[in-house]
């Protein structure tokens, strides 16, 4: 599906930075396509250890796990990022025919589930949480928002973090041992950039998106 038509797409790769320099950017460009900038966006990065808690949890109750908690306007409730996980976030302007946010949410799903299988992982949806899985393990959270329909956060793949974060919280909700990465269902650690260049490929191909820049 097509929800923009955009004349450009602009990829930012950020590498590994704070979740406040990614956050920073991404209402900056938030701004820009609201006001009519005639460009979409993804940003993507890999922070440091951070929690981002969603619309649905209280940021006071991880500030004891010793690391940055930022609360965001994202769905969902409390989830771990930092090294070894890709984070994406599509900054899209959403023409008035494609308004539906439950088919943007089932197209990053899909996106991530045709990322994986390219690595030789077989994922499926959970119709009862947003996200992408594998043998019964959820490697992929999902979180968006929308202002003046333009979408905003993203999605975060777990390709080798680590594990051992998710078990000191409940992670979106869930039981942390649901918690995986590509690593442990492969066996092995796949290359990093091999797994971002795929997944911004088919982000560009299931949101209908220009070519990137």
């Amino acid at each position: 599906m097509h929800f923009s038509t955009a004349s450009r797409c602009q990829v930012h790769q950020l590498g590994r930075c704070s979740y406040q320099q990614a956050e920073l950017l991404q209402a900056e460009l938030l701004e820009r396509r609201a006001d009519g900038e005639d460009c979409d966006h993804l940003v993507v990065c890999e922070f440091e250890p951070v929690i981002t808690v969603g619309r649905a949890g209280s940021g006071e109750q991880y500030e004891h796990l010793g690391i940055p908690v930022f609360e965001v306007p994202r769905g969902g409730k409390a989830t771990f990022h930092g090294p070894g996980q890709l984070v994406i976030y599509p900054i899209i302007k959403m023409d008035e025919d494609a308004r539906d946010l439950h088919a943007f949410l089932h197209a990053l799903e899909q996106a991530l589930i045709d990322c994986l299988a390219v690595f030789g992982l077989s994922c499926e949806r959970d119709s009862r949480n947003t996200g992408c899985w594998a043998n019964g393990h959820k490697l992929a959270s999902i979180g968006v928002a929308v202002r003046r329909w333009v979408s905003y956060h993203g999605l975060a793949l777990n390709i080798s973090t680590d594990l051992e974060w998710f078990k000191r919280f409940d992670p979106c909700g869930l039981e942390p041992e649901i918690m995986s990465n590509m690593e442990r269902e492969l066996g092995a650690r796949p290359d990093f950039a091999k797994v971002r260049k795929t997944l911004i490929a088919q982000l560009v191909e299931q949101l209908g998106l220009t070519q990137p820049d």
